[in-house]
């Protein structure tokens, strides 16, 4: 019974850095995030179309996908972007999506 009470100490020891975790330019959940944050915007510019790019993370080791605005302006066939907005979405570290959509003509 020691042991196991020493073995969950360590377990919580080694998972704190996880809840704590470091500042960054976004709200972080420790176990679950899912956000939707404007990137930029261009009011001259007509917002007729959007293209949606993604990418996927798994147990941030491995991550796949292009999620730069010249895919997503591609995917769309947009010459000019008017705002572009990222969606997050990461579940306990363990799978991440990444969504980058742009709006423009």
């Amino acid at each position: 019974m020691k042991k196991f009470k020493l073995l969950c100490l360590f377990g919580l020891i080694a998972f704190l850095p996880v809840l704590v975790g470091c500042a960054t330019s976004f709200p972080v959940g420790g176990f679950y995030t899912k956000l939707n944050l404007p990137i930029s915007a261009d009011a001259s510019v007509k917002s007729m179309k959007s293209g949606t790019v993604e990418c996927k993370s798994i147990l941030g080791m491995v991550a796949t996908g292009d999620v730069s605005y010249e895919a997503a302006m591609k995917q769309a066939g947009i010459t000019k972007i008017n705002h572009a907005d990222w969606d997050v979405e990461n579940i306990l570290g363990i799978i991440g999506i990444y969504k980058l959509t742009v709006y423009g003509e």
